[in-house]
């Protein structure tokens, strides 16, 4: 027999709100200023910042943001929107958690909480709390996500769909029943900047998806899904048209890879005059002595004909600690003001 559940102890565990970083309340430009002109991760940082400057400044240049972890659980969900609502990216590619479980969760009107303690997690699972790190998520709220991506799901016409197809419905789900205002995947419908998620089923669109389908097969009718190889070439499409484009890269794994091999299919389908992409960061606590660093240094990116070596930089630093202030600098200095909209996810319609 099942045990009630503790409500009191889930209560007081789910107690302390994670308060998103607001990026245009501090001016960090003078202490990245400062950061220039000292060495290790500092100088790197500060490095980093001023390529993405570049990138702003540059009046040819797309940028895409690239996201895996859990950053945007962690409190860069607000500054990620932040640089999408003031025309500071053009395009992003994430994993699917940073957008489903994360950004259209809190989009819903859920929370991530700060874990004060963090008990056994058999405890945890016993109350419905799902850790990450020292962050926790309410296992109820999350199937309420859940449940809602079946909604929209079950509402489209049942073909196939890329992400960047069904994150917009997401993000026209949020306009009209969403419960907060900076909401990443609600502001890129508005925008019109498409959002890629090459692994969206690993994710909690994932349950939600495969009920789906496995009621409607039951039922004995048609059913929607995801076309990854649609995902390669929309997001090459973009690339082509693009021409000049930078990657601001948190984390690395399929995300990383994914924008960057756009390049490569550009080649095959005969676009030989495609460029690499001119300018890169990447900020990763993967380590490279074990030949990974969750895919590869930018530098050896380079040999595959996917980066420029000349405006690149690796910053080796948990992301959540250093974002703050890379994309505060660049908001303050005001680059973004001038740019070019690019509206590229209108480039389907």
């Amino acid at each position: 027999m099942t045990e009630p559940l503790n409500t009191n102890r889930k209560a007081e565990l789910l107690s302390t709100t994670v308060e998103h970083i607001d990026i245009t309340k501090f001016d960090a430009r003078p202490i990245v200023d400062a950061m220039k002109k000292m060495s290790f991760t500092s100088r790197d940082l500060g490095r980093a910042t001023d390529i993405y400057n570049q990138m702003l400044a540059d009046p040819d240049c797309s940028i895409f943001l690239v996201i895996a972890g859990s950053t945007s659980a962690g409190g860069c969900m607000d500054l990620y929107a932040e640089l999408l609502r003031n025309n500071m990216i053009d395009g992003v590619v994430a994993t699917g958690a940073s957008i489903v479980d994360m950004d259209f969760f809190e989009g819903l009107g859920h929370k991530h909480y700060q874990a004060l303690e963090v008990p056994d997690d058999d405890t945890l699972r016993s109350l419905l709390i799902d850790r990450i790190y020292d962050t926790y998520i309410d296992e109820e709220q999350l199937q309420d996500c859940d449940h809602t991506i079946y909604e929209i799901a079950n509402s489209l016409e049942p073909r196939p769909y890329s992400s960047r197809e069904f994150i917009r419905e997401m993000g026209k789900y949020l306009v009209a029943n969403g419960k907060k205002e900076n909401s990443l995947v609600k502001l890129a419908y508005e925008h019109d900047v498409p959002i890629f998620c090459p692994a969206f089923v690993d994710s909690s669109a994932g349950f939600g998806l495969v009920k789906h389908q496995v009621d409607r097969a039951k039922e004995g009718k048609p059913y929607m899904v995801l076309d990854a190889i649609a995902d390669f070439r929309e997001l090459t499409d973009i690339k082509i048209k693009a021409g000049t484009t930078g990657l601001l890269m948190i984390g690395g794994g399929v995300p990383k890879n994914f924008i960057q091999d756009t390049v490569v299919c550009a080649e095959i389908l005969g676009h030989d005059d495609v460029q690499v992409h001119k300018y890169a960061v990447q900020i990763t606590v993967a380590d490279v002595r074990d030949g990974a660093c969750s895919s590869s240094t930018l530098q050896e990116a380079a040999s595959w004909g996917k980066v420029n070596t000349g405006i690149e930089q690796m910053v080796f630093a948990e992301a959540g600690s250093v974002m703050p202030l890379l994309a505060s600098d660049a908001y303050h200095r005001g680059l973004w003001k001038t740019r070019t909209k690019r509206r590229w996810g209108a480039n389907f319609d």
